[in-house]
């Protein structure tokens, strides 16, 4: 895209002119080192330093040229990095697009940038640096597999490429030159640097295949379970079980209540009593709820007890929940779950998150006909 038209022949050029520049400073790189008696050294010794710093200070001495130079590779390297931050993301999107990644790659951030390709390339290149110490000498081999391994795949997809066009066998030749040249080169650095940290390429690349047809899977999978071929059944709409734990009546429970009346005329209000003495809600339930909606000719909820003797309420609730579920073969139990809502994250340790647990526990042990609604109270600001 950053190419001029014709895109294409400026692109041929502008490869050409780099593979150029890379032959003739590797060349040269090599006669020099050659001519001074340069030979890399061991990154983890004592006074450690690169081929180019010890050739340029053999060339142009420790002066004002040799930070010049310094500088100009740290600028170079830094620009390369940016190739990976500016198309990691957009391959990360072609992979979710066929469903091998997560879909949270498709999402692009508020810099209309894939945001999520962005954050696990830092992360992963931040795990790297941190396990080989820093020294980029060590990630050389996984560099260099990597490469070569995309340059093998690339002229082998070209051969294939040509073969379906057909009539281009120069193509085809210089193609298949190519792919077995770069992979004897992957096998041989394989091989070779399998010890110093080339395994580790080996075995993400055996772990990421893995993973990718697992994901690949899953979306078959859920598009398969999910994928629907006829319209609405007008005759499976029904009212659903309404089913509301209740410890106490309040403004809470008053609001839950007064939604669950307005979805289903079969409520049934859970308490679950930890003690021997009955809790108030027992004793004040014909009196807040029962006589009230009678006088009106509103269908009264049920009010189930039960007892935990072990004092434990979410077990026993789920337990209920899940049993409603089963004795109806039809309709769909849906479980109002109210909530406190406060102001300050560290008022939440104030108070009980039982709520939060139960919703857990169903999406855990529940199914497809059982519906959590969160019925929230705010609390009013002083």
């Amino acid at each position: 895209m950053a190419f001029r038209d014709d895109t294409r022949k400026n692109a041929k050029i502008t490869l050409t002119i780099i593979i150029v520049l890379l032959a003739v400073l590797l060349a040269g790189i090599a006669l020099l080192s050659r001519a001074y008696g340069i030979a890399a050294t061991n990154p983890d010794g004592p006074g450690y330093e690169s081929v180019l710093s010890m050739l340029t200070r053999a060339v142009m001495g420790h002066g004002a040229f040799y930070y010049i130079t310094i500088g100009s590779v740290l600028l170079v390297l830094a620009l390369s990095a940016n190739t990976a931050f500016a198309d990691f993301p957009r391959l990360t999107r072609a992979i979710a697009l066929d469903d091998y990644m997560p879909h949270v790659f498709l999402l692009r951030g508020r810099r209309l940038l894939y945001s999520w390709g962005i954050y696990v390339l830092v992360a992963l290149t931040a795990l790297l640096l941190i396990v080989f110490g820093g020294v980029t000498d060590r990630l050389i081999p996984l560099f260099a597999i990597g490469a070569f391994m995309a340059f093998t795949l690339s002229q082998a997809g070209m051969v294939m490429h040509w073969k379906r066009q057909g009539n281009a066998p120069m193509r085809i030749f210089v193609n298949g030159l190519g792919a077995v040249a770069t992979g004897i080169t992957t096998v041989v650095v394989l091989v070779a640097k399998f010890a110093e940290g080339a395994w580790i390429t080996a075995l993400l690349i055996a772990a990421m295949i893995v993973l990718m047809r697992a994901v690949k899977r899953h979306y078959v999978e859920v598009d398969r379970e999910t994928a629907l071929d006829r319209p609405i059944v007008p005759a499976q709409i029904n009212e659903p079980i309404v089913v509301l734990p209740i410890d106490r009546w309040s403004r809470i429970s008053d609001k839950a209540l007064s939604f669950a009346l307005g979805m289903s005329r079969d409520i049934r209000c859970v308490h679950i009593q930890t003690g021997e003495e009955p809790d108030p809600i027992c004793q004040d339930w014909e009196k807040d709820v029962a006589a009230p909606l009678r006088a009106v000719g509103k269908s009264v909820p049920k009010l189930d007890i039960l007892q935990s003797p072990f004092r434990y309420v979410l077990a026993p609730m789920v337990d209920y929940i899940l049993a409603v579920e089963r004795e109806s073969s039809f309709q769909k139990v849906c479980v109002l779950v109210p909530e406190l809502v406060v102001h300050h994250w560290w008022e939440n340790l104030l108070h009980n998150r039982r709520a939060d647990m139960l919703k857990v526990m169903l999406l855990l042990r529940g199914n497809r006909r059982i519906v959590v609604i969160n019925i929230p109270w705010y609390l009013e600001r002083g």
